[in-house]
């Protein structure tokens, strides 16, 4: 199954009082691993940047004039091309679908369904009540190293995300992340051992028990009766 991390940031908190998206990161899950395939794009808002949120995540208005909107094909159709059909997962869901929605009913696009999207604050809220539930808060909760997290990035969020994601729906060893080389590690930093096939042993080795001893398990089969299992074992 594939499914779609993906986190945003903007200028504010609504579209509808004008603001605006600013970057979009999105990571690819394949049955609960992460393949290593991402999307991610700055927008250029075509308006200021609040200092509200330049403190969130550093994007100054300047910074984002020489990228595009989200009306170029490099975002919107790119954007949509990526997600295909696939199942969308984002930490409180409503906020980013919403952004990205309203832009998308700007283009006449189809929009985001609610029933397509998983949000991981009410699967948080869910298995841990009463503890918060933020992003932050959950990376703590599962060991997931926040040392490069010093301003909020879309990408980077997701792929924190995607970590949180795998452990709420069970852990990441779930899905063993099993890789082709023999240097490999798993989701939790332990190697990865590749296990070759062998054939038939050309030589049997030699038993490892007494005369005596195989001459007693005999005799101990013998009064089973025909009809065991052991005795059937020993006629074949």
């Amino acid at each position: 199954m594939r499914e779609i991390v993906f986190d945003t940031e903007t200028t504010g908190l609504n579209p509808e009082e004008g603001d605006k998206l600013v970057e979009i990161g999105m990571v690819e899950l394949m049955d609960l691993v992460p393949t290593g395939k991402t999307f991610h794009t700055y927008i250029n808002p075509l308006r200021d940047m609040p200092m509200e949120a330049f403190r969130v995540h550093g994007l100054s208005a300047d910074f984002l004039a020489d990228f595009p909107t989200f009306g170029d094909p490099r975002v919107a159709d790119a954007m949509l091309d990526f997600i295909g059909d696939s199942q969308l997962v984002a930490h409180n869901a409503e906020f980013d679908r919403g952004f990205i929605n309203y832009e998308l009913k700007q283009l006449g696009l189809p929009e985001i369904t609610k029933e397509r999207c998983i949000d991981t604050v009410l699967i948080a809220r869910k298995q841990f009540p009463g503890a918060p539930a933020n992003l932050d808060a959950l990376c703590r909760r599962f060991n997931i190293d926040l040392k490069d997290r010093t301003l909020h990035g879309a990408l980077l969020d997701a792929r924190l995300l995607a970590a949180v994601y795998l452990e709420l729906k069970g852990g990441r060893e779930r899905s063993f992340g099993f890789l082709n080389n023999n240097s490999g590690r798993n989701g939790r930093g332990g190697l990865i051992k590749e296990f070759e096939k062998r054939g038939i042993r050309p030589k049997p080795l030699p038993s490892l028990i007494t005369p005596d001893e195989a001459k007693a398990h005999q005799e101990f089969i013998a009064k089973l009766g025909e009809d065991s299992y052991w005795a059937k074992l020993n006629a074949e």
